[in-house]
């Protein structure tokens, strides 16, 4: 009796894990899953999602077949008829702009956080400092689109009731329109979203640097090492796994952002970013393939930082 119920109860064992996995299998499969096949589907059919690209290539006009919304999201931006005129083309569009968020932003919300993490821990209210600093990622983005866009607010007449521009005409100088001069527009935005990120870099990598041992760091200042050379060979090599998980996690975070820009500017004077892109194909175009063949780019750029990121958190959890 008790070898036939052993065979029973051993496979009621393998069961019983996926039946408390179910639910979030079929949630995740239909919002998911479903979707996610379904966007690279649409991306193959022709621009309105109606009928499979291929068949609509037009003779005499260059056509990737099955791939032609991607052909257009990848060259749309950069048909010009000279190299260089192309290259200026491409760092005012939606790829460009994405690079200058990544160089700029990832730099800078890295740097600054790590920059106020060691400056936290050496004052007398820390916990406040934190706090104070971290704050702005309590507001939503949207939130902090219309802050500051009241910041950085042009108007044409003499008053200007932007605080930028306040104070810019208060020392004498021309008030500047940052939200449509090319180039400056897309800094002041990237220094909106540098002011958002930059308290959760901190917090991340201060708590690194808690878990930096306090006899590494006094053995290196008994042998004569400054306060400047201790943080850079002691402290930084340290805590470098994690300035890599928090430099990947904010590329990852660069390359969805969305709602700064939309908010902001709507992506117009040469700020768009590919996630704006992506939106502008697909409900003010209406045309879905092209929209869906952005967005498998870009799910496609973001995998290998995830997939750093996994890689990075597998080797931490094997180390303990």
């Amino acid at each position: 009796m008790a070898n036939n119920a052993t065979p029973q109860i051993m496979k009621q064992g393998r069961l019983t894990p996926w039946l408390y996995l179910a639910p979030a299998i079929i949630v995740m499969g239909f919002f998911i899953i479903y979707p996610m096949f379904t966007t690279i589907w649409l991306s193959f059919q022709n621009r309105d999602g109606t009928q499979p690209a291929s068949a609509t290539c037009v003779e005499g006009r260059p056509c990737w077949g099955m791939f032609e919304n991607y052909r257009y999201a990848l060259t749309a931006e950069l048909n010009t008829s000279t190299i260089q005129t192309t290259w200026q083309t491409f760092w005012t569009s939606s790829y460009g702009n994405t690079i200058k968020w990544i160089a700029f932003m990832v730099s800078g919300t890295v740097g600054i956080g790590l920059f106020f993490a060691v400056l936290a821990e050496r004052v007398k209210y820390e916990a406040l400092a934190k706090a104070i600093i971290f704050m702005p990622m309590a507001i939503s983005f949207v939130g902090a689109g219309v802050i500051w866009g009241f910041v950085y607010d042009y108007g044409a007449g003499d008053k200007q009731i932007g605080l930028l521009n306040a104070i810019i005409t208060g020392l004498g100088f021309k008030p500047m329109a940052f939200m449509s001069t090319p180039g400056a527009n897309t800094i002041a935005l990237i220094v909106v979203g540098i002011w958002i990120w930059t308290g959760f870099c901190m917090t991340v990598l201060a708590a690194a640097l808690k878990s930096v041992p306090d006899e590494i760091l006094e053995a290196a200042r008994v042998d004569g090492a400054n306060e400047w050379r201790v943080f850079w060979s002691v402290m930084v090599p340290i805590i470098m796994p994690t300035i890599t998980v928090v430099v990947t996690t904010m590329v990852i975070n660069v390359l969805k952002l969305f709602d700064i820009v939309y908010v902001m500017t709507g992506g117009n004077y040469g700020t768009e970013v590919i996630a704006n892109r992506m939106y502008t194909e697909m409900y003010i175009n209406f045309n879905t393939g092209r929209g869906t063949a952005v967005a498998v780019i870009l799910v496609v750029l973001i995998i290998p930082f995830v997939y750093l990121n996994i890689r990075r958190f597998l080797e931490q959890e094997a180390m303990r």
